[in-house]
């Protein structure tokens, strides 16, 4: 009968008053087992003087923290690392080779503009050859202005040697010439002729060799330009490989290397993970390490594929401020996925199940656990799509400890208020 009675008792209690009343059973089970070996009397009488009898348990309900489900601002951010880099670089080569460099206009680290000399290479040698070209051009005008004037005797001797012979041969026809009279005049015409055709030929050579010598001269008065080794681009120059002395070559390393309109961007690497939650233009939050001071830019390209090895994709973020950090700096940054008004509870009071992410919520000091749908997550927040009511109670500590259908005191977590 007592058997039966302490199982009806025991099944109205909750778990912490079951765990209570297992450690005073536990102790009482000591104290006789101690009264035995001692040889004691071990009857009622005998246990209370040993010790004071367990108080009754306490039908007070256990305290248990509890938060309110809250409509908040939640941001979903993304936490990514990375190297500086430059959004493009530029490498200077000069435009002609085989010129020593003279003097040098620019160094590491300057801004330059587009068109702005940066070093100057020799022009001596192009300036002969110039002087050179300058004299062929004189010669050359000279060639055409005496074959011009040979042209015109040719072709006025020419003229006059064809009238000689048709008037030779009209003689010759009435007989007031001779045969052979009339053939000479007709040869002579004939030569008078081909001469034409020579010295039409030679001007016409003599111009070719004016236009060969004005493409020359043209030519070095490029190069001679060229001499200027000017920026193609605006921006920083970053490295500089051109020395004093040495002989220009476009090959081997560039004498300059500029980053273009001194634009520089964050190479990121993203878990994979996270890669599809980014997009173009989203806001980002940067921080070097070391400083205090943030930095902010924009996502402005996604990589198309991601490390076979690392399983990492890469993200490349815009710096608004460039001239706060340099190139190969190590900068951690925040990438702003999502943010909105919802509903959040702490990350602590979401449970799993077979059915998905749970709660145990409480209304009028019982226990119901809940089906949720869960949404961003906002540091120790979590957004709740669907599940929840604003102004719920949730268990956010201690939910291990309570069931379904458990009775509780619930104390409001003031932290989370």
């Amino acid at each position: 009968m007592y058997l039966i009675k302490i199982k009806e008792v025991m099944a109205g209690l909750s778990n912490l008053a079951r765990l209570y009343i297992g450690v005073a059973v536990l102790c009482v089970g000591v104290i006789v087992a101690t009264l035995v070996g001692e040889g004691k009397p071990i009857g009622p009488t005998a246990i209370a003087q040993e010790v004071e009898l367990a108080p009754a348990v306490e039908q007070n309900l256990p305290a248990i923290t509890v938060s309110r489900v809250a409509n908040l601002a939640l941001r979903d951010r993304i936490i990514v690392s990375g190297l500086v880099g430059a959004v493009e670089v530029v490498n200077v080569q000069p435009l002609i080779q085989g010129q020593p460099i003279e003097a040098l206009e620019s160094d590491v680290g300057d801004l330059v503009t587009a068109g702005q000399v940066l070093a100057r290479l020799s022009s001596t040698t192009l300036e002969l050859q110039k002087s050179q070209f300058n004299a062929a051009l004189a010669s050359a005008r000279a060639t055409i202005a005496q074959a011009e004037a040979q042209v015109l005797e040719a072709t006025s001797s020419a003229a006059e040697a064809q009238r000689v012979a048709d008037r030779t041969s009209t003689l010759g026809k009435q007989g007031t010439a001779s045969q052979a009279a009339a053939d000479q005049a007709n040869a002579n015409a004939i030569s008078a002729t081909a001469r034409v055709t020579v010295v039409t030929q030679s001007l016409a050579a003599a111009r070719a060799q004016l236009e060969l010598a004005q493409a020359q001269m043209g030519n070095v008065e490029l190069e001679l330009k060229r001499t200027n080794v000017v920026a193609p681009v605006a921006g920083k120059i970053v490295s500089r490989n051109a020395q004093v002395g040495s002989v220009a070559s476009a090959v081997g390393l560039p004498m300059f290397t500029l980053t273009r309109d001194n634009a520089l961007e964050l190479r990121a690497d993203v878990a994979e993970s996270d890669l599809l939650r980014i997009k173009l233009g989203q806001t980002v939050t940067m921080r070097a390490v070391g400083t205090r001071e943030t930095l902010s830019g924009k996502v402005r390209l996604i990589e198309p594929s991601i490390d076979l090895r690392t399983r990492l994709g890469g993200v490349r973020i815009s710096i608004d401020t460039p001239e706060m950090v340099r190139v190969g700096m190590f900068i951690s940054a925040e990438i702003l996925a999502a943010q909105r008004d919802s509903l959040a509870i702490p990350v602590t009071a979401i449970g799993s199940t077979a059915q998905g992410a749970s709660v145990m919520a409480v209304k009028d000091g019982l226990v119901t656990r809940a089906q949720v749908t869960t949404g961003i997550r906002d540091g120790a927040l979590i957004e709740i799509l669907s599940g929840l009511a604003q102004d719920a109670l949730v268990v956010t500590k201690a939910a291990a400890f309570v069931r379904d259908g458990d009775r509780i005191n619930p104390v409001l977590d003031s932290a989370a208020e």
